[in-house]
């Protein structure tokens, strides 16, 4: 038995919106460390997708609040970086005393960086540019770190940098693996950003990391649901309040 979850996560000008509920505002958003080390999202939405279909339709629903305008590059220039996140478990054997296997999979839509002089940005849009590249370039200190064998063991990664490393941080250093893909352009006049990108991918390729399968006991996953739906108190399973929070589970 399979489970996927979704969030979608925009970091716009170091600020997180949920684009699965942007009505939420950015101030109940915050990023945290749970007990194991992993980063974790309150305050934002995770939707349960039961179909391929249903994943589409989220996904496309939130690529329509991403911000987007023109510039002297781009006619519909991404303003923002996003991350789209799939949880995804799976359940082994007994539904109550069985195992269970579980990934986080992060699909990240980093906006390209950019140059005010060719960009021509002003006001919101160089703000903007400058949040960016922000983001940029403390993901590619944090790769730079990770990617050298020599300083990784015992240098300082910064994470906390930029709202973007922060959220990818057990993504990249963690229990995981990566890709990127790099969108480069063929025109001349585009070299120095096609070189950038092309040196940027490189020391990503770089990382090395040893993943090993996330599996847990789900007696043990059930109490710690209970233990946090009921305030931390210890509940014992024959309370009817208990039951029926599972079944709703």
């Amino acid at each position: 038995q399979f489970e996927v979850f979704v969030s979608y996560i925009e970091i716009y000008n170091e600020t997180l919106k949920d684009l699965l509920h942007p009505a939420t505002s950015p101030k109940q958003i915050s990023i945290r460390e749970d007990d194991s080390g992993g980063i974790v999202v309150c305050g934002a939405q995770t939707q349960r997708a039961h179909t391929i279909a249903e994943l589409w339709s989220l996904v496309q629903h939130g690529t329509t609040y991403r911000a987007t305008a023109a510039t002297m590059m781009n006619t519909a220039s991404s303003r923002s970086h996003s991350i789209l996140t799939l949880h995804l478990q799976q359940q082994e054997g007994d539904p109550y005393n069985g195992e269970y296997r579980r990934a986080k999979f992060h699909l990240v839509d980093l906006a390209g960086s950019e140059r005010n002089k060719r960009t021509g940005n002003i006001g919101i849009r160089f703000k903007e540019s400058v949040g960016i590249n922000t983001g940029l370039l403390a993901l590619g200190n944090v790769i730079s770190i990770l990617s050298d064998e020599k300083r990784r063991p015992s240098g300082h990664v910064p994470y906390r940098d930029s709202k973007l490393t922060r959220l990818l941080q057990d993504s990249l250093g963690g229990n995981s693996r990566t890709v990127m893909l790099a969108c480069i352009s063929p025109a001349d006049a585009n070299f120095e950003e096609t070189l950038s990108t092309l040196k940027y991918a490189s020391r990503a390729r770089c990382i090395k990391n040893r993943p090993v399968v996330n599996r847990g006991s789900l007696v043990a996953l059930r109490e710690l649901q209970l233990e946090m739906y009921f305030g931390g108190s210890s509940v014992p399973p024959d309370v009817p309040a208990a039951k029926e929070w599972e079944e709703q589970v």
